[in-house]
């Protein structure tokens, strides 16, 4: 029999690149499971937890950590003696599958080239994910895969890259706004900011978020103590103000379609802040990055993710942070 699946036990995760440390942390702080002490194993960037079961939210939804790319929810390992045999075997689980490879590169990418085509390539924004599910996999060995058609993730791997732009963009940060537009878009089928949006940008300097809004038709509102870039300070759609911006109210700002912040300042103030904007029911729609300050205060993350039409995610352009995505 030239391909043999069996079924194993438990849950996988693909760690964000450079993030593996802090996802073996947050399984152990957040969920209180200790990979080391669970007979986890690790082939790259994948660690296979044997007995970890994900928990449920009270909307039914899986809790899986922030720090894995993608969770590989029905792992099975598959035992092939071709390369043929092992595209074989994959395509009539499903159509879609991505591999993570830490080894085996060559025979993984001909395996890849067998498979139905999906594009892995970086990608244009604005950008739509597709609702298809993929599979992820990856070689263990010369001739046995662990995968799993299940996974958390329609992305590739679960990570989305853009083509970057390095010469019009006032930071690299504005990747991280392209990047929540294109989650806001799938988790809550919402449009994209546009000719008709008002957005309110606080701590927006130099102004990565704005040009992404800009370039989208939005009039912004941005707000910091030092000014944007010369090219948005002139732009007449963008209005600043040299302020303090958690320090305005709702009321002084006015109705607004988005709200956005990149401040850097502790979860709690931010947490504080938030509510504010959603008690004055002035706005529907926010992106907030949640930057940690030392050690994370995983009671303050869940009070985010508990807010109704709500998630807490960590972006591939995000560093040592998450991104609150609300959408009514």
């Amino acid at each position: 029999m030239p391909v043999r699946i069996e079924k194993i036990p438990g849950t996988a995760f693909f760690a964000f690149p450079e993030m593996k440390n802090l996802l073996i942390s947050e399984l152990s702080s957040r969920f209180s499971y200790n990979p080391a002490e669970h007979g986890s194993k690790e082939f790259g960037d994948l660690l296979y937890c044997p007995d970890f079961a994900p928990q449920k939210d009270p909307s039914g939804q899986n809790l899986l950590p922030y720090w894995a790319a993608t969770s590989l929810l029905e792992p099975f390992k598959m035992s092939f003696d071709s390369i043929g045999d092992a595209a074989k075997g994959l395509s009539q689980i499903q159509r879609n599958w991505a591999g993570g490879h830490y080894q085996f590169f060559r025979r993984a990418e001909l395996i890849q080239k067998k498979l139905p085509y999906i594009k892995l390539k970086k990608r244009n924004f604005p950008f739509e994910i597709p609702d298809s599910p993929m599979g992820f996999y990856t070689l263990t060995g010369e001739n046995e895969i662990l995968a799993s058609a299940a996974t958390s993730s329609a992305l590739p791997c679960g990570i989305l890259t853009f083509e970057e732009d390095h010469v019009n963009p006032p930071s690299r940060a504005y990747l991280k706004i392209q990047e929540s537009l294109t989650l806001a878009r799938q988790f809550f089928g919402v449009d994209l900011p546009s000719e008709n949006s008002k957005c309110f940008e606080a701590g927006a300097c130099p102004g990565g978020w704005t040009w992404v809004l800009r370039q989208l038709g939005a009039e912004v509102f941005a707000v910091d103590r030092a000014p944007l870039a010369d090219s948005l300070m002139s732009d007449p759609k963008v209005k600043f103000l040299a302020h303090d911006a958690f320090t305005l109210k709702p009321q002084e700002i006015g109705e607004c379609d988005w709200v956005f912040s990149d401040v850097i300042c502790y979860p709690e103030r931010l947490l504080e802040w938030v509510k504010v904007w959603l008690d004055s029911g002035l706005t529907k729609k926010m992106i907030c990055t949640i930057k940690m300050q030392g050690a994370i205060d995983w009671s303050i993350v869940a009070k985010f993710a508990q807010i109704p039409n709500s998630k807490v995610v960590h972006l591939h352009y995000n560093k040592h942070e998450l991104t609150w995505i609300h959408c009514e």
